[in-house]
């Protein structure tokens, strides 16, 4: 093969002149075997023969248009090779703008997710913070109302917290001089506050004691006969309390005659005024008032208010007193304005008669530097100074 190639005969030029002599040699063999006349032989070789050199032409013309066909495909798939080329390019261009676009856009995303969720934390963080501290003020109100209930279950502790924040009020809304804390009285009782009024109305007793434990029964009652049975117990103890407060502080002749119990919450002041109007009464029967913090604090207010008025009215005296010896000041130094004005007076006219002496004076001086005493006789002069002295007694009448 590659000796063909050498030659420049290609591979079917070979095989159809091979299979040229193939059908001469052929022809040959079938017309020796028939028989036939050498002409006749011949004839039929020469037309087997132009019919295998047209088939050769033929053949030619074939790979011809073969040739030219597989230049066209070659062409053609050059051409859609290159086609496929610029829009694979331009597929590429546009993937990578699409996914430059993506990413930036997923990049975007991503950063606003980040700051979003980088804003979310700091507030989870910040709320966090919020409800920590709000927790801790729970465990400490928790930690202080077990303190409280504490306090409040034994009495002894109970009684101090009651007295305590009575102290406090009354140290904020009265004179130091108008309360006396642990107070004892004729009858020997000691008694939590002792307020003094001003004059001759007493003093009033306040006691910062009452029965707790009836109260806590009370709102731990689960049903209607607990709460009942509760409310008895609880009205007999209060009843029981105001009564012994009416018999030890109020003593006619030397305090007033009325008591004040404090309670130190205004939960208990306002179930004893919704449910238990029949301890109000009796209360006020036997004139102990029921108190709590703020209607404590309007009551000391209003003692306040008279202690300043009684003040008032003891100062009013002394006021009135000095105001009249105000006056008499005042009419002594109207006394003395006169005098003075009067004394004014005269010295203007004083100073008016001297102002009228030194004109005459000035006047004869200048008549006397007038006077020529070589040119004129000692006649004429007399007249010339009689008519000055003149004209002063006239100006002197003109001015009077």
């Amino acid at each position: 093969m590659n000796f063909l190639s050498d030659l420049g005969v290609s591979t079917g030029e070979f095989g159809l002149g091979l299979a040229l002599v193939v059908v001469v040699i052929l022809g040959v063999i079938i017309a020796v075997k028939a028989g036939k006349p050498d002409g006749t032989a011949a004839l039929q070789m020469t037309t087997l023969v132009d019919s295998l050199t047209r088939l050769s032409s033929d053949q030619a013309e074939l790979r011809g248009q073969l040739a030219q066909i597989a230049a066209s495909q070659e062409t053609g798939r050059k051409l859609v090779a290159e086609q496929l080329q610029a829009q694979e390019r331009e597929i590429g261009k546009t993937l990578n703008d699409r996914l430059e676009n993506v990413t930036q856009r997923v990049g975007e995303s991503i950063q606003k997710t980040s700051d979003k969720t980088s804003e979310s934390l700091t507030d989870l963080q910040k709320r966090l913070a919020v409800i920590d501290a709000a927790q801790k003020n729970i465990t400490d109100l928790s930690t202080d109302i077990v303190g409280l209930q504490d306090i409040l279950s034994n009495k002894q502790a109970r009684g101090a917290f009651g007295q305590a924040q009575m102290e406090d009020i009354v140290r904020d809304m009265l004179p130091a001089d108008y309360f006396k804390f642990e107070a004892t009285l004729s009858n020997g009782k000691r008694v939590d506050c002792l307020i003094t009024l001003p004059g001759d109305q007493g003093d009033i007793g306040v006691d910062s004691k009452y029965p707790h434990e009836g109260f806590v029964r009370l709102m731990e009652a689960q049903s209607d006969d607990e709460r009942k049975t509760a409310g008895q117990v609880f009205t007999r103890d209060v009843i029981k309390h105001v009564q012994a407060i009416a018999d030890k502080y109020i003593i006619p002749g030397e305090t007033s005659d009325w008591a004040l119990m404090f309670v130190p919450a205004e939960s208990i002041y306002m179930e004893l005024h919704t449910n238990f109007q029949n301890v109000i009464q009796e209360g006020y029967r036997r004139k102990v008032i029921v108190a709590s913090p703020s209607s404590f604090w309007a009551i000391l207010h209003s003692v306040r208010a008279l202690i300043r008025d009684t003040k008032m009215r003891e100062h009013a005296g002394v006021i009135q007193k000095e105001v009249g010896l105000l006056m008499e000041d005042v009419a002594r130094l109207d006394k003395r304005v006169g005098n003075l004005s009067r004394h004014f007076e005269q010295t203007g006219k004083d100073i008016e008669e001297i102002q009228t002496s030194t004109r005459k004076i000035a006047l004869h001086g200048s008549r006397i530097t007038k006077v020529d005493l070589q040119g004129e006789t000692p006649e004429a002069q007399e007249d010339l100074l009689g008519q000055d002295a003149g004209s002063v007694t006239s100006l002197d009448s003109r001015r009077t």
